[in-house]
């Protein structure tokens, strides 16, 4: 009798393994109860746990199935159990629960101000953790549904909040279209400038992925930590708003309006001049901050010593202030420059270089780069009386924003 049941649960076991994958729900205890059936016809009693043995199906969905087979109230095709049978949802079970998880996530906003997690990271497990300790008893991945179910995501900062917006800005941006335009227009040069992000020389992890062999990634430090004798880059870059070409000067001093204006004079000579034969003045569009602040006497001062070298009238336009993102340069040249040396680590000054010079786009972007080797020295005053000589004519909108500053007459 041993022997026929071993040998009858086998052959359930293997009929089982060949069609379980295709059974729903229903089908699956329904033909439980029909081999529950077969083999008590063979050999009276046992078949409930012949059939458990061998499937794993428990014992209350066969006892379903033979309780369906033997009803005069037969499911409807459609159905795969009876209306309100099957588990509760948690939700049903514990009515308060999407009110304790979102009281946890958005404590502020759902009256809770001393919510344990207020400055935690609101990560699942650790929702998973204090939910449990109200008495619940939730795993990971029903956590993860619940905050689905409350159109919950996970999202990173997003930075669009501005401070507060000066009142002329758009006025201030349609100027500056209007002046790139017109320049554009007389084939005169209009570029964009401003300071890069310093960076660290050395073995630094640097943001972004690179591909590797598999298990080999590049060694960086654990920690960023300035190198004395490496110190930092700062690449100071101006971009062609025509030519969709781009300058970089990578100093390795101080960020000042010295190094910043020495940069668009290389810029001139080595990229500007030969695009630019004929031209007798020069439009800069520029933060309101920084070595190129609109505030800046050295700024001015350095201006007023290339216009008379160049012999050329330099116009400057600054964007308002909080208005940094919309500078050109940023996100059509320095953006790239990001990209091209994503988990690349700056380990020289050579490697910042080449990264810099190697940087193109689908639109057809080259960038010439060098390096600054000048000593450039901070909290360089300019003197009332030298200030007061600057040729400078402000414009009647926003002069302290827009002006033009033309060589000195001798």
């Amino acid at each position: 009798m041993q022997e026929h049941s071993l040998q009858r649960l086998l052959l359930i076991k293997n009929k089982f393994d060949a069609i379980s994958f295709y059974l729903n729900e229903r089908s699956l205890r329904i033909w439980c109860a029909t081999e529950v059936l077969e083999h008590n016809k063979l050999f009276g009693t046992g078949g409930n746990t012949i059939v458990h043995r061998a499937t794993g199906v428990s014992y209350p969905t066969i006892r379903s199935g033979l309780h369906e087979l033997s009803s005069k109230e037969k499911l409807a095709k459609s159905r795969i159990r009876n209306q309100g049978g099957g588990r509760k949802k948690l939700t049903e079970k514990h009515p308060k629960l999407l009110n304790d998880l979102e009281s946890l996530v958005e404590p502020l906003s759902r009256g809770d101000p001393e919510s344990p997690l207020r400055w935690t990271c609101k990560s699942v497990r650790n929702l998973v953790e204090e939910l449990n300790k109200k008495g619940y008893s939730l795993s990971f991945r029903t956590v993860c549904d619940l905050l689905s179910e409350l159109d919950y995501s996970l999202q990173s900062n997003k930075k669009t909040k501005e401070g507060m917006s000066h009142p002329d800005r758009n006025k201030q941006f349609e100027y500056i279209n209007k002046t790139v335009k017109t320049f554009q227009k007389n084939t005169l040069p209009a570029i964009s400038v401003d300071t890069k992000k310093k960076e660290n020389i050395g073995e630094y992890k640097n943001s972004g992925k690179e591909y590797c062999p598999k298990g080999t990634p590049i060694k960086t430090k654990t920690h960023d930590f300035p190198d004395k004798e490496l110190g930092k880059a700062a690449p100071y870059g101006i971009y062609d708003l025509t030519n969709n070409r781009g300058w970089v000067s990578v100093g390795i001093s101080h960020d000042t309006a010295e190094f910043a204006v020495n940069t668009i004079r290389s810029w001139w000579h080595k990229m500007g001049k030969p695009l630019y034969k004929k031209a007798d003045s020069l439009l800069i569009t520029a933060d309101c901050g920084g070595s190129n602040s609109y505030k800046g006497r050295l700024w001015k001062w350095e201006l007023q010593k290339l216009s008379n070298e160049l012999k050329k009238a330099i116009h400057v336009c600054h964007f308002p202030p909080g208005t940094s993102k919309w500078n050109k340069v940023e996100h059509r040249m320095f953006s790239f420059i990001t990209k091209n040396w994503r988990g690349r680590p700056l380990a020289t000054l050579e490697t910042v270089i080449n990264l810099i010079g190697h940087t193109k786009t689908k639109n057809g972007l080259a960038i010439q780069v060098i390096l600054d080797n000048k000593k450039y020295t901070k909290g360089i005053k300019v003197p009332d009386q030298d200030f007061n000589l600057i040729n400078i004519k402000r414009n009647g909108f926003h002069g302290e924003w827009n002006y033009i500053i033309a060589p000195q007459i001798a």
